[in-house]
């Protein structure tokens, strides 16, 4: 069976962590920034998981886990 090759565009936004979970960003936060208010731009850092309906296709597009 011949290699699968790694979504690139996936492997660069989400991370697989040592347990199996996949991390991802928040968007929201790359323009229009002056119109949002300190608390929101708070909530909108740090990593979250990605929810459970979407880890079956972040699975296919990263084969190896992400590497």
């Amino acid at each position: 069976m011949p290699k699968l090759k790694t979504n690139r565009g996936a492997a660069k936004r989400l991370k697989v962590t040592g347990t199996g979970k996949i991390v991802r960003r928040k968007a929201g936060k790359r323009h229009l920034l002056v119109t949002k208010n300190a608390s929101r731009m708070r909530s909108l850092t740090g990593a979250v998981q990605v929810a459970k309906e979407n880890i079956a296709n972040v699975k296919r597009l990263l084969p190896y886990g992400g590497k």
